[in-house]
């Protein structure tokens, strides 16, 4: 208190709680710099993360091809034999038994194949020069009608005065031998090597079924475990119906085409109605890829008639197999879109080729259903659907 000129006492006005209240609550400008820049720093750092997680996850796969695929391979064949293990053990048979049973069908059912089309593949192979000789002659008569066009082109485009014409220089690099023997033989012995692999693992999927099923479900909190068993039943019909459905699509398409193949005479009509019958399941490529064998095999005596024949079949089996029977055997239980099935089969054809193709379909089908049972992943799951 101070006194005024007139001597009375005046009190400093008391401040009000709100006005205190506001400059308390009013942020230093430098904190909120470092608040921001502290926040931006651990999103990129978090971003940075899961971007390098994503590429060692992508390395990981690559490097694990032969692995990884002989085991999706045995799995998917372990889902086609269980019903059969399943019922062999109603009827009182150990599971043990029923699962070498199922595993000894399949390995005769492969034999039996393999015998049936052998001299099929082989009678091809002989003749194999002969329409290569014939693909070199077509290709050549392409290549002499670019060089005109390329002649004529530059006739009427004559080089500037003074420049200097390029003189071709070819390279060829040695063949090598000896590293092109070591490495088809690697890769062949990598090929058995998983193919003895499989039984063995399709007889132990088989018969530790029910152990592996109960301790992948303990794996799971108690909350999450009804989910988990629901996911895993989902995959087993989404697996199941997807072989089965294929293998009784492809023999369809491949009966069909072998005698349409036999009608117009082309050569081995059995080998190439099998290629192109499994070939046009492949989604979107399949077309493209059944066309391949008959061409091949008919180039140089294959008339215009018999051209537009294979062209009408193939395309035709293709169409409804894949636009009218695929989706009623199959389509209920994968329900994919489009766009996310052909990114799949982009990525999975460059991380493992062929087999990527083969196995892209049922990865994503999976990774679909788990994304729909999982909260935080719905969205991505909705995303793969076609609703």
């Amino acid at each position: 208190m101070t006194p005024s000129p007139d001597n009375t006492l005046v009190v400093p006005e008391t401040p009000s709680l709100s006005s205190v209240d506001r400059v308390l609550s009013t942020p230093e400008p430098e904190n909120s710099e470092e608040e921001e820049l502290l926040h931006a720093s651990i999103k990129v750092g978090a971003a940075a993360q899961v971007i390098i997680a994503i590429i060692a996850a992508v390395g990981l796969i690559y490097l694990l091809k032969s692995v990884m695929v002989t085991a999706l391979i045995a799995v998917l064949l372990s889902f086609v034999l269980d019903p059969l293990v399943t019922g062999l053990s109603k009827l009182h048979v150990p599971r043990a038994l029923g699962a070498s049973i199922a595993v000894f069908l399949l390995v005769a059912a492969c034999a039996g194949l393999t015998y049936l089309t052998y001299n099929q593949a082989v009678g091809f192979a002989e003749d194999l020069p002969k329409y290569s000789s014939r693909l070199r002659d077509t290709f050549a008569k392409l290549r002499n009608q670019t060089q005109k066009l390329e002649d004529t082109t530059r006739a009427v485009m004559p080089d500037p005065p003074g420049a200097k014409k390029a003189i071709p220089v070819e390279v060829r690099e040695s063949p090598g031998l000896s590293r092109i023997v070591s490495t088809s033989a690697g890769q062949f012995g990598e090929l058995v090597l998983s193919i003895t692999f499989i039984p063995f693992l399709v007889y132990f999927m088989l018969t530790w079924k029910m152990k592996v099923h109960s301790n992948t479900l303990q794996l799971f909190p108690k909350e999450h475990r009804l989910v988990a068993y629901r996911t895993i039943g989902r995959i087993s019909l989404m697996m199941r119906s997807f072989i089965v459905g294929n293998l009784i699509l492809g023999l369809v398409a491949s009966g069909i085409s072998t005698v349409i193949f036999w009608w117009i005479g082309l050569p081995y009509p059995y080998f190439l109605g099998i290629i192109s019958g499994f070939m046009s399941l492949i989604p979107y490529l399949g077309v493209f890829l059944a066309l391949l064998a008959p061409f091949a095999a008919g180039l140089g005596s294959m008339t215009r008639t018999n051209a537009l024949v294979i062209v009408i079949t193939v395309v035709v089996l293709h169409v409804l197999t894949m636009n009218v029977l695929y989706p009623l055997i199959i389509g209920k239980r994968l329900r994919l879109n489009p766009l996310a099935l052909s990114l799949a089969l982009l990525f999975w054809a460059w991380i493992w080729g062929a087999m990527g193709l083969i196995l892209a379909v049922p990865i994503v089908g999976a990774t679909k259903i788990v994304c729909d049972y999982v909260d935080s992943l719905r969205g991505i799951g909705a995303w793969l659907g076609d609703s």
